[in-house]
């Protein structure tokens, strides 16, 4: 899983799914194992798939940042996101479990 990790930095579309397998890497089981598989799978039928940069004329720099309270049902954690654009084509984002049950 480590290098798809890495993969999912230009691939958003798998980022979510990476994320939640690898959590369970240490102690993995059937459904994990299954669920790399299909990953592998998913990319394996798509390839070409990634972020690509449009040339527009304007250069606004705009960020989204969303939340759910305790989203997780296993651990009751929030997971907060945050996204930013720079003319349209994404640049930066990030996902990141709170440390504290609220």
């Amino acid at each position: 899983m480590g290098k798809v990790i890495y993969l999912s930095m230009t691939r958003p579309d798998i980022a979510y799914t990476v994320s939640v397998v690898s959590q369970f890497m240490h102690f993995p089981r059937a459904p994990h194992l299954d669920a790399a598989i299909w990953i592998l799978h998913y990319l394996k039928g798509c390839p070409g798939r990634s972020i690509l940069f449009a040339n527009h004329v304007h250069l606004h720099v705009e960020a989204w940042i969303d939340t759910d309270y305790t989203g997780s049902i296993s651990d009751k954690r929030s997971t907060l996101g945050y996204c930013t654009t720079i003319g349209g084509n994404l640049v930066t984002w990030s996902s990141k479990k709170q440390d504290i049950v609220s």
